[in-house]
């Protein structure tokens, strides 16, 4: 049976309100829907380059699908495109952001900066989690809103659909700040978008003259010209965040030992680790532990041990079939993190990953006799 094509009543009526700029891809405006009463900005892909029109527009509508899987609070959010084919014309609608670019912000607000620092990793941590480089980190792409919210914008899709490699769309802009070392190695990953990012705030710290910046430390290896020395990623940078928060954050004898009966049954019962294998995000990894609580709350002990480790990991891994991880020590460790205020549960989560991360880690198949694969 073909499936019945559905057509909608009319086309959509904007107002164009302003423009924004021009670029070698197109135009960016921001145009308003009377309808709702809403603003948004509108980027028009029409490139100039009559010679790659073709390839160019296949890859912005592969950029169109990459965009939907795109979901945070730090990064700008897409609402709908419009393409059109036969013209090789295409516009995408995005959130319009109210507010300040993040350095003209902080240059205001400067009592500001742990928390814009620490929205810009978290949103640049999720982009690492989801492999896509940003490729122009410079201060009028990242913006904070007049509610002091940081979203990041243009993160490289524009520049994606240009037929060279990441190295060379990344390595032939014009960069604001000196250039890390890996560049003459020809190299442009996580690592180098890293010392963008801790070269923006050193930047901002050292030109506003702003003392209560928390996080000294973190920066300095963020700033590392040679990779070796640098903070690798962006995962790693919200430990050390979540570290320094630790500081500032009291927990009660019980919470303490609710998180240690939990961390220690999670280090006994997992044996080795894939080194590709990743940690799921604090949300997802507490929605799979509740999902995991139902369908066990009435045993005494998880049946079998992976059950718990998938929750967390996502990848390869062996756990240990002999070691007990008991249901009482899974439901209170989710009250735990059900109690707590957003900043707690990420130090929770953030120690549990620093305990998970002395378990050895494989790249070629191992086995024991009291282990087995998952």
């Amino acid at each position: 049976m073909i499936p019945k094509q559905i057509e909608f009543i009319g086309p959509k009526q904007f107002t164009l309100e302003e423009e924004l700029g021009q670029g070698a891809c197109g135009k960016t405006v921001i145009i308003h829907d009377p309808t709702i009463d809403e603003r948004f900005v509108c980027k028009k892909y029409s490139p100039i380059l009559d010679s790659m029109k073709q390839e160019l527009f296949s890859n912005f509508v592969q950029e169109i699908k990459l965009l939907y899987l795109i979901n945070h609070p730090n990064i700008v959010r897409v609402f709908n495109y419009y393409l059109y084919p036969d013209r090789l014309l295409g516009y995408i609608l995005m959130e319009y952001v109210r507010g300040l670019d993040i350095e003209e912000y902080l240059k205001q607000y400067p009592e500001n900066t742990n928390e814009i620092f620490k929205q810009t990793i978290e949103g640049f941590s999720y982009l690492e989690e989801k492999s896509i480089l940003h490729r122009d980190i410079r201060p009028f792409n990242i913006l904070v809103s007049d509610t002091g919210e940081v979203k990041i914008i243009d993160f490289g899709f524009g520049k994606q659909s240009v037929g060279i490699d990441d190295f060379h769309k990344s390595i032939s802009l014009n960069w604001w700040c000196e250039i890390p070392n890996e560049f003459k190695e020809k190299v442009y990953d996580f690592g180098t978008e890293v010392y963008f990012v801790g070269k923006l705030f050193e930047k901002i710290v050292v030109e506003n003259e702003i003392s209560g910046f928390k996080h000294t430390a973190t920066l300095k290896k963020m700033c590392e010209k040679a990779a070796a020395k640098r903070i690798g990623s962006f995962t790693e940078i919200k430990r050390q965040i979540f570290s320094d928060a630790f500081l500032d954050v009291d927990f009660t004898e019980g919470q303490l030992e609710t998180y240690r009966f939990f961390s220690n049954a999670m280090r006994e019962v997992t044996s080795k680790i894939e080194d590709s294998a990743k940690y799921y995000d604090v949300d997802k990894f507490q929605g799979r532990l509740e999902e995991l609580y139902k369908k066990v709350m009435l045993e005494e002990e998880v049946p079998r041990n992976n059950l718990v480790v998938t929750c967390m990991i996502s990848g390869g891994y062996y756990y240990s079939k002999n070691a007990k991880f008991w249901v009482i020590t899974l439901k209170n460790f989710i009250d735990l993190l059900r109690s707590s205020s957003k900043e707690k549960r990420n130090i929770i989560y953030s120690n549990l990953q620093t305990k998970m991360d002395t378990i050895t880690r494989y790249s070629e198949k191992v086995t024991t006799e009291d282990d087995i694969p998952f």
